[in-house]
């Protein structure tokens, strides 16, 4: 059964006013506040921090390189960027592999929890990934973006799309990924 809470990263937020006062540079201001979002977002689709925080650094160096640090629309296509650049990571076979491996042979992982649940929770989340690679790409950052954290506002701004329109591709979204994850699984 898919258990989208496991999916919830925790962020923290940086204060606003403390950077503002901090940190003369626009660009670097925007870093600081939306960086844990931006890395919170690919973590959730790679499960992998050192993979999401180069993803993190890719999206920030696109859009240093092509957007005004300013700009209204700075945090939702950073988030967008996020959720697409993961996405890419993950549909590399060769890539995906060396994670799977990796993460399987991770000796920080250890914990209270039985190694058997340990085997089942990984593959829980490798029968997610797959069947979220099968999904359009619209469907998979809706479900991306809102599990990673994000408000209706934030998903909404991210994607292009009203706010009203949230809910209802996420909705939608969600049934798509469950019977795509019960079509892989077998009975």
């Amino acid at each position: 059964m898919l258990q989208m809470q496991a999916w919830r990263p925790t962020v923290t937020h940086a204060p606003l006013g403390a950077i503002n006062h901090r940190v003369p540079d626009p660009f670097e201001r925007l870093f600081l506040q939306e960086y844990p979002k931006v890395v919170a977002i690919a973590y959730r689709v790679l499960a992998d921090r050192t993979a999401a925080e180069d993803v993190a650094q890719e999206v920030f160096l696109k859009f240093h390189r092509s957007h005004s640090p300013d700009s209204e629309h700075a945090s939702g296509w950073l988030h967008a960027a996020a959720v697409h650049s993961a996405l890419n990571v993950i549909r590399g076979d060769r890539r995906r592999a060396q994670r799977e491996t990796a993460h399987a042979l991770d000796p920080a992982r250890s914990s209270i929890v039985s190694p058997e649940r340990a085997v089942e929770d990984a593959e829980e989340r490798r029968e997610v990934r797959r069947a979220l690679k099968r999904l359009p790409e619209r469907t998979a950052a809706v479900l991306m973006l809102r599990h990673s954290g994000l408000s209706y506002a934030e998903v909404a701004t991210a994607l292009g799309i009203k706010v009203g329109n949230v809910g209802t591709l996420l909705r939608r979204a969600e049934e798509a990924l469950r019977k795509e994850v019960d079509r892989a699984t077998p009975e």
